[in-house]
């Protein structure tokens, strides 16, 4: 695992922009594993920008979501499709059609997730999957105590994250789903590259469970420490409460060059 730590939010987007462009020069057709919330933001502005300067070519590459909320209509401005279509797709100037999620609307809700970590597989598997990270340590909504090992699922939300949501339901959390269909920690851990961006120091305990602690269900994310190639970018605020802060920064001074992110 590589701890990169950035000044703010803006330059971790435009880190990670920087190895999406990379990963799209080396595999134009490259399948790229997006986010929802506020965090990865500045990563879809930084790719938009490249994109806009000709530096950057989506032409050709593919998007899938990380999760959907359960019994949202795809078209809600909420559900994660419509986000990802408004945050990712559409800005990059890519069509629906390079674009895969599972059916949060499916009459069997159990078959639709099986049908995506199948397709997910049939697609070739996730190139880059870009992550978040909830304050109880959830990667995409595999919330505490979560199986390391699960697939592409039903998971039922927990009352902080549901807290936490309700900002983009005009702070109602009685508008926010009780469930969620959401990759398994198993299935994120098939992608050949994770990416996680935390940003602001309500992030900061978990980033240190995550990258400090032990490999425990009760901190999903600490299931990235299990990956061959995952890159986790903070900021100062989410850094702050790293012991070895002072190592990851030498340590990424000294990388060499064509290590790449």
């Amino acid at each position: 695992m590589e701890i990169v730590i950035v000044p703010d939010a803006k330059a971790g987007g435009e880190l990670i922009a920087e190895a999406i462009g990379a990963l799209l020069s080396r595999k134009p057709d490259a399948l790229l594993g997006v986010a929802t919330g506020s965090t990865p933001l500045p990563i879809y502005e930084a790719l938009e920008a490249k994109v806009r300067s000709g530096a950057v070519d989506p032409s050709r590459a593919r998007i899938c979501q990380l999760d959907e909320y359960v019994g949202l209509p795809a078209d809600h401005p909420e559900s994660y499709r419509s986000t990802v279509l408004r945050q990712v797709v559409r800005p990059l100037g890519l069509t629906e059609g390079s674009f895969m999620g599972p059916d949060g609307t499916a009459d069997d809700v159990q078959a639709a997730c099986e049908a995506y970590d199948r397709a997910l597989r049939e697609a070739g598997g996730v190139d880059l999957q870009i992550l978040g990270i909830g304050t109880d340590g959830h990667i995409g909504f595999n919330e505490p105590c979560s199986s390391l090992a699960s697939r592409t699922r039903i998971k039922t939300l927990t009352q902080q994250t549901r807290i936490d949501n309700a900002r983009f339901f005009d702070g109602d959390i009685e508008q926010v789903p009780h469930h969620v269909i959401t990759q398994g920690i198993g299935t994120i851990l098939e992608a050949r590259h994770l990416v996680l961006l935390a940003t602001g120091e309500g992030k900061a305990d978990a980033v240190a469970a995550t990258v400090e602690g032990p490999v425990a269900a009760l901190v999903p994310a600490s299931a990235l420490q299990l990956h061959p190639h995952a890159t986790v970018v903070v900021d100062e605020a989410a850094a702050s409460k790293l012991k070895l802060a002072d190592y990851f920064r030498h340590t990424y001074a000294n990388k060499p060059v064509w290590q790449g992110l």
